[in-house]
C-alpha cells in the first residue's frame, strides 16, 4: 500500500483530473440506465401470475390493463373517446358497449348483470388492453396519451396508471431529496468539523464517487425507482465517515511528519486498512439483500455494495488529491472543534453500568415484542404509497365508490372448455364473495343474444387460438385478506374446470409478492447477522466479542421497529426487510470503531475501566459526527418525500442511526467492562492481559 499512496500523492492533480473527466461517461451511463417502476415485475419468473402474464401477450398480443372510468359524458362523447384510444400506439384493444352494439341499440339490452358492472346512473367505463407489458415505456406512453385525451372527462385506473404516477413523483422529487440531503450533512458536518471548507471537499468527493456508482448501473440495463431514490442518500450517509477518518488521521500524521505529501501517503495507508476493515461489515448488509426472492433485494444490494466500494476508493483517492490540492486554502480554514470533551460524560456512563446493563436487559423482551408485531402489520399495496392527489388513487376511489370495484382479475383458461362449461363457471365464480361481476364472451351473451351477432373484433379480444380470457371484479381491495380467500375460492373453481388455467392481475400478484417475501424477511436477517459476525470475529480476532456488540445494534433495531408498532405506524413491506440489514451493517462500525480502541488499550496494558473510559471518551466524537450525517442524510428524504414507501424507509434509518448511537455510546461500555475477563479470554491478543 505505501507503493501506492506515494503514487497517489505525487499525481495527485492527475487523478483529481480524470476523475472529472470520468463523471462525463458517468452521467451519458445515469441517463441510459432505465429505471423501472413496478415493483411487481421482481417476482420470481416461474410463478403462474408471471407465467400468465407473459401467456397473456403471446396469446392476445396484451399486456397491460386498465379501466377508463367517464363521468356525466354523453355516450357520443365517450365513444369518440374510444375511437381516439384505440388509435393510440400500444393499445392493443378496447371494449366498452359499442364493441358489442350499435349505440343506437339500448344498453340495457346487454345481460343486466353486466350493464350493472360497468354502468351507473351517472359513470360507465371502458377496459383498455395494452400491447405490452406494465413498466414498458410504450405502454407508459401509451397511457399518457390516454390521459391527454380523455383529459378532465375521465380518470384511468390499473397498475400502469401507478407506475406512471409512481415515476412521475419520483422524477419531480429525486433532485430534492439529495439537495436537502447534502445541505443537512453540510450543516452537521460544519458544526462537528474543526475546518469551515472540509465539509465542501468531503462532499465533493463523495459526489463524484455517487456518479460513478450511479453511472456504471448501466451494466444491468435498470433499476428500480427505490434504489434510484434511495442509493445516492445511501451511499452519502454510510460512505462519509471514511473521509472524516483520512481527514483525522491526515491530520494525526502532520504531528510528526510537516511535509503535507509525507503525510498524507501515510494517512492513505493507514485509513485504507481501517476503511476496508468498517466497509466489509457494510457491504455485507447490503449484499445479504441479494438473497432475497424478491429480486428487488438484489437490484438494491448490488447498487449499494458497489456504491460503498466506490466509496472506499474515493477516499483513498480523490479525496487525498483535493485536500493536497486545496491544503493551502484548508490551513487557513481551521476553527476550534464545538464538541466539548466527553471525559465526564464517559466516566458517568461507566460509573452507572450497573444501571445501564439492567435497563438493557429489561428492553430487549418488550422491544422484540413490539418488533414482530411490526413486522406482522406491514402493508403490501404499491398505491398506499402514493398521496391521496394522485391520478391513480383518485380513480380508485371512483372505481370503489361508484362501481364497488377495488381490483380486477385476468384469468386464462382453455378455449376448448365448452360454452356450458364456462357457462357453468362463471356462474360459480359469480357466488363467490365479493365478486361483481365475470365478463366473458359467454357473460356478454347471456340467455338472449346468439353468438353469431357478436363482431369478430370483440370475440378475437375475449378468445384466442389456445385461451379465453374472463375478466373478474372484485369488491375486496388489493392485499387485503378478503382478496386472498377470494381468489382461493376461485382458483380452485377454475382449475377443476381447467387445469392448466392461469389467474393474473394485480391481487393475485400481489398475493404471490406476500408469499415470496414471507420468508424473506428471517433469511435476509439470518444472513447478515451471520455474515457480520464471522467478520467482526475475524477482524477482532475474538469469539465473544461478535455476540456483544450484535446484540447492541440489534436492540436498537427491535427499538426502532417496534416503535412503528407502538406508535400505529404502517410500513410498505420492503421497509423493515431493508432496515434490518442496512442498520445492523451500517452502525456496527460505532461498535468496532469504540472496542477496537478498548483493546488496542487493554493490550498496551490498561486496566478495564481506564481502557474503557479512553476508549469511550475518543470515540464519542466520531460517533456522534458519523451518526448524524446518517440521520439527517435520511432525515431530509423523509421529510419532503410524497411515496409513503420511501419516505418510512428514510424515517427508520434516520431514526436507527440514532437509536444505534444512543445504545453504542451508554450500553456498550457495561457490557464491555462486565464481560471484560471473558472477553480477554476469548479474543486473540487479549488472553496475555492481566484484569
Amino acid at each position: 500500500m505505501q507503493k501506492l499512496s506515494g503514487f497517489i500523492v505525487k499525481h495527485a492533480k492527475i487523478i483529481l483530473f480524470a476523475a472529472l473527466v470520468l463523471t462525463i461517461p458517468a452521467l451519458l451511463g445515469m441517463a441510459r440506465t432505465r429505471t423501472n417502476y413496478d415493483m411487481l415485475s421482481y417476482l420470481p419468473q416461474d410463478i403462474d401470475t408471471v407465467r400468465g402474464a407473459a401467456l397473456l401477450e403471446e396469446e392476445f398480443g396484451r399486456g397491460a390493463f386498465s379501466f377508463v372510468i367517464f363521468e356525466n359524458v354523453p355516450e357520443t362523447d365517450v365513444e369518440l373517446a374510444k375511437q381516439k384510444i384505440e388509435r393510440v400506439d400500444g393499445v392493443a384493444s378496447v371494449i366498452w358497449y359499442s364493441s358489442v352494439f350499435d349505440l343506437s341499440t339500448p344498453m340495457d339490452f346487454l345481460p343486466a348483470e353486466i350493464y350493472d358492472a360497468f354502468n351507473t346512473e351517472n359513470s360507465t367505463m371502458m377496459a383498455v388492453f395494452f400491447d405490452s407489458g406494465t413498466s414498458e415505456d410504450r405502454t407508459l406512453a401509451a397511457l399518457g396519451e390516454i390521459r391527454s385525451i380523455v383529459s378532465s372527462q375521465a380518470l384511468v385506473s390499473g397498475m400502469t396508471a401507478l407506475v406512471t404516477d409512481l415515476r412521475d413523483l419520483s422524477q419531480s422529487e429525486r433532485l430534492g431529496y439529495i439537495i436537502l440531503a447534502v445541505v443537512l450533512v453540510l450543516v452537521a458536518m460544519e458544526i462537528f468539523l474543526d475546518n469551515y471548507l472540509i465539509p465542501l471537499v468531503f462532499l465533493a468527493s463523495i459526489g463524484i464517487m455517487v456518479l460513478f456508482n450511479m453511472g456504471s448501473n448501466i451494466i444491468f440495463g435498470e433499476i428500480s425507482f427505490i434504489t434510484e431514490a434511495l442509493a445516492s442518500v445511501l451511499q452519502l450517509a454510510v460512505t462519509m465517515d471514511y473521509s472524516i477518518f483520512l481527514w483525522h488521521r491526515y491530520h494525526e500524521e502532520l504531528e510528526t511528519e510537516p511535509d503535507s505529501k509525507k503525510a498524507m501517503a501515510r494517512a492513505i495507508s493507514a485509513t485504507f486498512s481501517s476503511v476496508v476493515g468498517s466497509s466489509i461489515t457494510t457491504v455485507a448488509g447490503f449484499v445479504a439483500l441479494c438473497f432475497m426472492t424478491f429480486a428487488i433485494g438484489l437490484d438494491l444490494g448490488l447498487v449499494m455494495a458497489k456504491g460503498v466500494v466506490f466509496g472506499v476508493l474515493g477516499c483513498v483517492t480523490v479525496l487525498p488529491a483535493l485536500i493536497l490540492v486545496l491544503d493551502p486554502l484548508l490551513a487557513r480554514c481551521h476553527h476550534r472543534p464545538l464538541l466539548p470533551s466527553m471525559a465526564k460524560f464517559s466516566a458517568l456512563v461507566l460509573k452507572s453500568r450497573a444501571l445501564i446493563a439492567l435497563v438493557f436487559l429489561a428492553l430487549i423482551a418488550p422491544a422484540y415484542l413490539a418488533y414482530t408485531r411490526t413486522n406482522s402489520e406491514v402493508y403490501y399495496s404499491m398505491g398506499s404509497s402514493l398521496p391521496e392527489r394522485m391520478p391513480y388513487v383518485q380513480a380508485e376511489k371512483k372505481l370503489t365508490e361508484d362501481f364497488g370495484m377495488e381490483s380486477t382479475h385476468m384469468l386464462l383458461l382453455s378455449s376448448f372448455v365448452s360454452e356450458s362449461d364456462v357457462r357453468a363457471l362463471i356462474s360459480s365464480i359469480n357466488s363467490v364473495p365479493g365478486v361483481r361481476y365475470t365478463l366473458a364472451l359467454e357473460s356478454v351473451l347471456g340467455e338472449r343474444i346468439p353468438a353469431e351477432v357478436l363482431p369478430s373484433s370483440l370475440t378475437a379480444k375475449l378468445k384466442g387460438d389456445n385461451y379465453q380470457l374472463l375478466l373478474v371484479g372484485s369488491e375486496y381491495g388489493v392485499a387485503s385478506d378478503a382478496v386472498s380467500t377470494q381468489l382461493d375460492s376461485i382458483y380452485a373453481l377454475t382449475k377443476a374446470c381447467d387445469p392448466g388455467s392461469l389467474l393474473i392481475g394485480e391481487a393475485p400478484a400481489t398475493k404471490d409478492l406476500i408469499q415470496t417475501t414471507a420468508t424473506d424477511f428471517a433469511v435476509v436477517n439470518i444472513i447478515s447477522i451471520v455474515a457480520i459476525f464471522f467478520i467482526i470475529a475475524i477482524v477482532e480476532r475474538s469469539l465473544s466479542l461478535p455476540f456483544i456488540l450484535i446484540a447492541v445494534i440489534e436492540l436498537a433495531i427491535f427499538i426502532n421497529l417496534g416503535l412503528c408498532s407502538l406508535t400505529g405506524q404502517s410500513l410498505n413491506f420492503i421497509a423493515p426487510i431493508c432496515i434490518s440489514t442496512i442498520q445492523l451493517g451500517a452502525t456496527v462500525d460505532y461498535a468496532i470503531l469504540m472496542t477496537t480502541r478498548y483493546k488496542t488499550e487493554r493490550i498496551m496494558g490498561a486496566t478495564k475501566k481506564p481502557a474503557i473510559l479512553t476508549a469511550l471518551s475518543t470515540s464519542i466524537p466520531s460517533i456522534i459526527v458519523s451518526s448524524m450525517g446518517f440521520f439527517l442524510a435520511t432525515l431530509g428524504v423523509s421529510l419532503v418525500s410524497g411515496m409513503d414507501m420511501i419516505r418510512s424507509i428514510c424515517m427508520l434509518m434516520s431514526r436507527g442511526a440514532l437509536i444505534s448511537m444512543a445504545l453504542v455510546i451508554l450500553v456498550l461500555p457495561s457490557l464491555l467492562y462486565i464481560f471484560d475477563k471473558i472477553i480477554c479470554k476469548t479474543t486473540k491478543e487479549m488472553t496475555h492481559v492481566k484484569n
